[in-house]
């Protein structure tokens, strides 16, 4: 039992290998809405690694909750933790936008000739991601009650939803091929998980209705949601998730 946590962690590591898998053989294809044609990241591919990237994340709740439960905690499960945390929210959220980004300039006029340069951006999440993972190594001590900078759990599964909204409702996803959108939300996410903005754990250890209200109205949110809007409702609880950080900092102090 005591090689629980890490054998969870490593789930989590392998799920955000076969997303990045999926990504990766996904190509765009021309769709047509409202006769209207575009391009379409949303292919088969690219929704089951946005899949996977979900998968990962139940896999990395449940090493938390092994490791409090089964009072084992190591150095070795703590970096192994951060390193599959990058790869499934980090790399793979980023080969995401860089095929998106790919699309977006795809529908241009001379997009033969489109620099690789201008994907370059996509990957600024990973970076920023690391960035955070490695200041939460070394500061854990002081984000028991709240984390300095977005999680990048939080942030990688935010971009994966971008295929299943591409993917389910294409009359949204039309908005996520124009490159001047994917570039804010790429500055967005990345700015969020290096800022020094404090955010409230979403599970916290020690669950206090009175305290932790701010939680439960978001976990409500996504289940609600879920059922009536379904994939829609992540960038909803995103933006609920951000405010009531902010609400419950002001209690907090």
């Amino acid at each position: 039992m005591k090689h629980l946590p890490n054998l969870l962690t490593l789930a989590n590591l392998i799920c955000g290998c076969i997303a990045i898998v999926f990504i990766l053989n996904s190509q765009p294809f021309l769709s047509a809405f409202n006769d209207r044609e575009y391009w379409v990241i949303g292919t088969e591919q690219a929704y089951w690694g946005a899949y996977f990237i979900f998968f990962a994340a139940i896999f990395d709740v449940l090493d938390g909750m092994a490791a409090r439960g089964l009072q084992i905690f190591s150095p070795i499960g703590k970096d192994l933790d951060s390193l599959a945390d990058i790869i499934s929210f980090g790399v793979a959220p980023s080969m995401i936008l860089f095929k998106f980004l790919w699309a977006a300039y795809m529908t241009e006029p001379y997009a033969l000739d489109v620099y690789m340069l201008y994907m370059i951006p996509a990957f600024l999440p990973v970076c920023a991601g690391a960035i955070r993972l490695a200041r939460y190594n070394i500061t854990s001590d002081q984000q028991k009650n709240s984390f300095i900078g977005m999680p990048i759990p939080t942030a990688g599964l935010v971009l994966a939803t971008l295929p299943l909204i591409n993917w389910q409702f294409p009359e949204y996803g039309v908005y996520l091929q124009n490159k001047w959108v994917l570039y804010i939300v790429i500055a967005l996410v990345s700015w969020l998980m290096v800022s020094k903005i404090r955010f409230m754990k979403l599970f916290p250890s020690k669950p206090n209705l009175m305290k932790h209200w701010p939680q439960l109205v978001v976990l409500l949110t996504l289940v609600a949601g879920a059922i009536v809007i379904k994939v829609l409702i992540v960038p909803i609880a995103f933006v609920l998730y951000i405010v009531l950080s902010f609400i419950h900092k002001a209690e907090e102090a």
